[in-house]
């Protein structure tokens, strides 16, 4: 079975990715930076998420010589111009801390109505062979919505308490893993990763 590495530390993410592969019957075994022994740390000085996605995924398939995937994601909401944008995990200084991340976010939009609230999570997927950088995989994925006043559900991580989805009725948080992945950000780019995955693997197999 051949391998792919996932330019990431969150075995959750890898696992999801894995499972998606089993799913559409496509022999890999996925692998995370923790599988690696030292593995480079990657600056995310890009200022889009195709520049991010593509330090992390040119970095670790140089480094690990294995075919690799990196993904980049992040909440743009339109009364703050499109922040936090790329700096969404690191959105109060701290990286990955949620609850300060959050509280940032809803102290920007004090006072500002529900009707322009308004916001979109962007995800970038990246799937780099090595050395053949200019035949990278490139996939978006995209879903609109708005930010609450206050947190609802308990459910997944991030900014996912505050991002209701009025088509659903509730927020990622308040989405089950399935139902969250069906319409996603990070489901749709995963989606169409899996569709052009074959044929694209098959040409780099060829021509290595």
């Amino acid at each position: 079975m051949d391998t792919l590495l996932f330019a990431t530390s969150n075995k959750n993410k890898a696992k999801e990715v894995q499972e998606a592969l089993s799913k559409a019957n496509f022999p890999l075994r996925v692998i995370t930076d923790q599988d690696l022994d030292n593995p480079p740390e990657v600056v995310e000085t890009g200022t889009t998420f195709l520049a991010n996605a593509k330090l992390k995924a040119h970095k670790l398939a140089e480094f690990s010589h294995l075919p690799t995937l990196a993904d980049d994601s992040g909440l743009c909401v339109d009364k703050l111009n499109g922040a936090p944008g790329v700096f969404s995990a690191r959105y109060s200084g701290q990286d990955h801390n949620d609850a300060r991340n959050n509280a940032k976010l809803l102290a920007e939009l004090g006072g500002v109505p529900r009707e322009k609230r308004t916001a979109t999570f962007h995800t970038t997927m990246v799937l780099s062979w090595p050395g053949r950088f200019d035949d990278d995989l490139i996939t978006q994925g995209e879903i609109k919505g708005e930010i609450l006043t206050s947190p609802r559900g308990d459910g997944t991580f991030g900014y996912d308490p505050l991002f209701f989805v009025p088509e659903k009725g509730k927020t990622f948080a308040q989405m089950d893993v399935d139902e969250k992945n069906a319409i996603s950000h990070r489901g749709q780019a995963l989606r169409k990763l899996l569709e052009e995955l074959p044929a694209w693997w098959k040409k780099m197999e060829k021509e290595k």
